[in-house]
């Protein structure tokens, strides 16, 4: 049997504490930026990949859009399904991983938050899986908004200090031990404690891209107009210029 990456075993039973992560706070302000991008245009369908607990697919849903939920994590979907059951709304959350999605030429617009699946994959070449279903699974016309790791802000700033700004008690911690240079993976130990008050100890790489690097590969399956702005919490602008002290970099692409 396949052994479980360290992405499967953070996301077990970690629904409930997930939704209380300092990172999960914004997200009436991310949709409010997302319906903005939309024109309001409720006929468009939405895929959320990655999608969690669901938080950015049941506020949309609740504000009239028709958004399917995909996460690779069944316990966080039970948690999704759950939240969608106590607010009314029927919403698909479908268990599925991003690097093979079923759907082909289905969606108008895909929104993937928060690191959804994409860049946390083993190798570059599994990330660039992500990005190539993402663009199979929508329309000709149609608009692809995702936030990920800004790899110009480790060049220049302590990944360490970033988190530890953000530090709550119970939630989340984060111990770079290394960022290599070579492949902008960073090699950290993340310590969380799950909804059963279980404390769990993972060894985790993710992925941080340049902005030159995301542009080339979106371009490369088939996005034609690619925009990358910096990212503060429940506050996505486009006023706000990519920086060297951005931790993420919030990508806008169309075609």
């Amino acid at each position: 049997m396949k052994e479980k990456q360290w992405y499967e075993i953070l996301f077990e039973n970690y629904g409930q504490k997930y939704d209380q992560e300092g990172f999960a706070q914004g997200t009436i302000g991310e949709c409010d930026f997302i319906e903005n991008e939309l024109n309001y245009n409720k006929e468009l369908r939405i895929i959320d990949i990655g999608c969690g607990t669901g938080r950015h697919a049941i506020e949309l849903s609740q504000r009239g859009y028709s958004v399917t939920g995909i996460d690779l994590s069944e316990s966080m979907l039970e948690k999704a399904r759950e939240k969608a059951r106590q607010n009314g709304l029927q919403i698909d959350f479908l268990r599925h991983d991003a690097r093979n999605l079923p759907f082909e030429n289905q969606f108008d617009v895909a929104i993937m938050l928060c690191e959804g699946g994409f860049p946390l994959m083993e190798t570059d070449e599994m990330n660039f899986e992500i990005l190539k279903n993402v663009s199979k699974s929508l329309k000709q016309r149609s608009k692809f908004i995702f936030t990920t790791l800004n790899g110009l802000f480790p060049l220049f700033h302590s990944i360490n200090d970033f988190h530890a700004q953000g530090a709550v008690d119970g939630n989340a911690t984060y111990d770079s031990k290394n960022f290599d240079l070579m492949t902008f993976r960073d090699y950290n130990i993340t310590k969380v404690v799950d909804d059963d008050g279980v404390e769990k100890e993972l060894a985790c790489n993710e992925r941080y891209y340049v902005p030159s690097e995301i542009t080339w590969l979106l371009k490369t399956v088939g996005f034609t107009k690619i925009e990358i702005f910096g990212v503060r919490l429940g506050a996505f602008s486009r006023e706000d210029q990519l920086t060297t002290a951005d931790f993420e970099m919030l990508v806008i692409a169309e075609r």
